[in-house]
């Protein structure tokens, strides 16, 4: 091959533009170029041979306005999306639709002086058209020119391949589009995998089904441990762990005595579910030796030291704050933690060394507590004990590990709970009976079944022991005037209690009105309807009157429990309101290092409204995980019959509760019958206005499975059987008068709603903690 010919001596060399362009500020072009060199006349055609070879050599690129980079350098403006904070809580961007080799490059969102200061920041989901400029190698500063709309959200979905490119069918149940993906924007998915991608933007002559551009590929759909990913992808819950993160909790080591209270001779025991990873609660108790205090009782409960080991503004702190709680999925937790703490030096395992945060309380022998103490401990736990094991020994069936706890430990602990439940009993707080179900996977991850949660005596003992620890933490921090971070529940708004109240009346239930909104009224409803075909019909609609509680620094009560302050002190492993709280205690008590900063105070109204929101994020992902879970194991059952009870009246259909499944499906309303049926929302009934007949919140129907999706979770159901339609006709309507509102549906629509919002949560979630 022949040898190129160099440039003529008055052309610039190759290195020479390099160093021009790599040193020029602004924008540079070919005239650019010229003018710097002094090229003129017929040279600048050689010139321009010479910047088009350089461009196929790969040395120089060009973006849209002509102007000449280096290869290895992202355009003086670009369009970036925001991709986190760095460890010194700088916002950090990245190129969007990034085409390069690797790692996109590090992008520094420059903060504004003076004016711009005040101007918008980018936050998760944002996009800006910002000026680039390099630092070195692959890091850049941005400085932001306009904030863009915010980037469209991921579209999840089963990529369906073939020659051309392929489909995307989405996994979310709302969203009953397709869209087709080019052989080039496939990105190497495969026939049947869960993907990741993102929805173009036609253009306006755009004909035919939408189109995406696939990011990711999550992993085949058949593997059973992809049902839970797509809750995780979907609801963008963090579930790997940075470096600097693990790191972090890969080098922390145990803690000795020093100055610490010793608690290692005080046989401590933690009561979990069977097949529970971590154990973060230890408790004990014994008759109180004071004399001044006959039948009273001396309790101790000891919470994993987790502030010692997770200190403000580390990168610990930092993922666990964005991350706000664990989430728990049948197969699997995406924890708060790494495993290196939340699994072991933070996990209260028997017969090790653990650094703990403990409260002393004293109660009298009606339940009532008289003092508390917080200390910073060292602990030693006897024993690890399952609920189930727990309650048979103190049902006269102990074993080799239970035989030598009851006398000293799980007695004691059963007579200071009964104390307690004196004291509980008169506070009175809401009594909701709700049934909780638990899906059971076997080895392949394949649901094997799903039962009814036991609820035993010592589920309770350990849930009244951890509310009054999480008690004594709010009343300590309020007498040290540090502020905490409380647990809220407001009492029901006034518009939920006139429906409540309307509702109740069809069942010649009274719910007076002008009294003081307390539990003990909302329990009284609950015991007239108990053992009544509407027991559970009306525990679901007191339990959607509640309002649901969130995390604030300002104390508004828990109206549910009936306590006046209430914060969450017991469970620092697995909600960052637990750590909050424990370092507020530190802080208050002088325990040593890890307090509550001068900062994190400032900053709490702050970080309730995030961890809130990550609290609702964990509850909607669990559900969804959950419900096709359901879906799945109830796929082989298409054409079957179940009983049911109505669990929700819309205007298009009905949500019903499969038996004993708990699965949640939706009849829709072109399926009742040969009739125009009309929603009273105020009765939460469907009323057909030709014939009467009605379905009502709470009824019990036979129903036929005829669509089981496991990819999005939804259940379609039939009524089962025929019916004989002329027969209705004498069938009066209960509650009388007009109902507004005719709805009439449309055949088709395999959709189904999730749970409706205040609902307790299901799932794998631990059952013992209190809300």
């Amino acid at each position: 091959m022949a040898r190129a010919k160099e440039p003529a001596a008055h052309i610039p060399s190759r290195e020479d533009v390099m160093d021009f362009i790599r040193e020029a500020r602004g924008k540079v072009t070919k005239r650019e170029v010229a003018r710097a060199f002094k090229v003129t006349g017929p040279d600048k055609v050689l010139l321009k041979k010479l910047l088009r070879e350089m461009t196929e050599d790969g040395l120089l690129a060009k973006d849209t306005s002509q102007a000449l980079r280096p290869a290895d350098q992202l355009p003086g403006v670009q369009v970036v999306e925001y991709a986190g904070l760095d460890a010194h809580g700088d916002a950090l961007a990245k190129p969007v639709n990034w085409d390069g080799d690797g790692k996109p490059p590090t992008i520094y969102i420059a903060e504004g002086r003076g004016r711009s200061r005040r101007g918008p920041a980018l936050g998760p989901g944002d996009r800006a058209l910002v000026r680039l400029i390099p630092i070195k190698g692959d890091l850049y500063r941005g400085q932001i020119l306009k904030v863009l709309k915010p980037a469209p959200k991921a579209l999840m979905g089963v990529f369906k391949g073939n020659e051309n490119g392929g489909r995307i069918e989405p996994v979310d149940k709302k969203n009953r589009d397709e869209y087709w993906v080019d052989r080039d924007d496939v990105n190497g998915a495969k026939d049947g995998e869960l993907v990741l991608a993102e929805p173009g933007k036609p253009g306006k002559r755009h004909m035919g089904p939408k189109r995406a551009r696939i990011k990711e590929r999550l992993g085949d759909l058949n593997d059973a441990r992809s049902i839970s990913m797509i809750a995780i992808h979907a609801h963008e819950i963090p579930y790997e762990f940075p470096e600097d993160v693990v790191r972090q909790a890969e080098d922390a080591k145990p803690v000795e005595l020093g100055k610490r209270t010793d608690l290692r001779d005080i046989p401590l025991i933690t009561i979990d579910p069977v097949d529970a990873r971590d154990h973060d609660d230890a408790i004990w108790a014994e008759p109180d030796p004071d004399p001044k205090n006959a039948g009273g009782w001396h309790v101790i409960v000891a919470i994993a030291d987790v502030s010692h080991y997770v200190t403000p503004n580390s990168p610990l702190d930092r993922e666990a704050f964005k991350r706000g709680n664990s989430c728990y999925f049948p197969d699997r937790v995406v924890p708060m933690l790494p495993e290196a703490l939340s699994a072991d030096l933070c996990s209260l395992k028997p017969g090790v060394e653990r650094a703990c945060m403990a409260v002393h309380m004293w109660f009298d022998a009606k339940g009532e507590k008289i003092r508390h103490k917080f200390v910073r401990g060292l602990m030693k736990s006897a024993a690890n004990v399952d609920y189930r094991r727990a309650q048979d020994a103190l049902d006269g069936l102990t074993d080799e590990l239970t035989a030598p706890l009851l006398e000293p430990v799980l007695k004691p602990l059963h007579a200071a709970w009964k104390a307690l439940m004196k004291a509980r009993a008169k506070r009175e707080p809401l009594d909701l009976d709700l049934p909780e179900r638990k899906i059971e996977l076997d080895g392949f991850g394949h649901v094997k079944s799903i039962i009814l949660r036991e609820r035993l005596d010592t589920h309770k003992v350990v849930e009244e022991f951890m509310i009054m620890a999480n008690v004594c933490a709010a009343e300590e921090l309020e007498d040290h005037r540090v502020p905490a971070m409380y647990r809220v529940h407001e009492e029901p708004p006034m518009d939920k209690m006139e429906s409540l109240r309307d509702f109740l009346a069809t069942l010649d239930l009274n719910l007076a009105k002008g009294q003081v909104s307390m539990p003990r009224i909302f329990n009284g409803i609950l015991h007239k309807a108990a053992g009544t075909p509407h027991e559970s019909m009306v525990n679901e609609v007191v339990l959607r009157s509640q309002t649901q509680a969130y995390y604030s620094p300002d104390n508004l009560g828990h109206f549910g429990l009936a306590l006046r302050r209430y914060a969450h002190f017991t469970s620092p492993i697995r909600r960052y309101s637990d750590l909050v709280v424990h370092r507020g205690l530190v802080r208050a008590l002088g325990l040593g290092a890890g307090g509550l900063t001068d900062e994190e105070m400032g900053k709490l109204g702050e970080v309730g409204e995030h961890i809130s929101a990550t609290e609702r994020r964990a509850m909607a992902a669990e559900r969804d995980s959950t419900d096709r879970y359901m879906a799945s194991y109830l796929a082989d059952h298409v054409g079957d019959e179940f009983s049911g009870r109505i669990t929700g009246v819309t205007r298009f259909g009905l949500f019903v509760s499969l038996e004993p499944t708990g699965g949640d499906g939706l009849i829709p309303i072109s399926e009742l019958g040969q009739d125009f049926y009309a929603l009273d929302e105020a009765h939460h009934r469907l009323v057909g206005e030709k014939y009467g007949e009605e379905f009502r919140l709470g009824d019990r129907l036979t129903v036929r499975l005829t669509e089981a999706n496991r990819y999005t979770g939804g259940l379609k159901l039939d009524l089962a059987g025929e019916r004989d339609i002329p027969d209705f006709a004498t069938h009066k309507r209960r509650g009388g008068g007009h109902v507004p509102g005719r709805a009439k549906g449309r055949r088709g629509g395999g959709v189904k709603a999730g749970r409706h919002p205040g609902e307790k949560p299901r799932g794998n979630r631990p059952p013992r903690r209190p809300r």
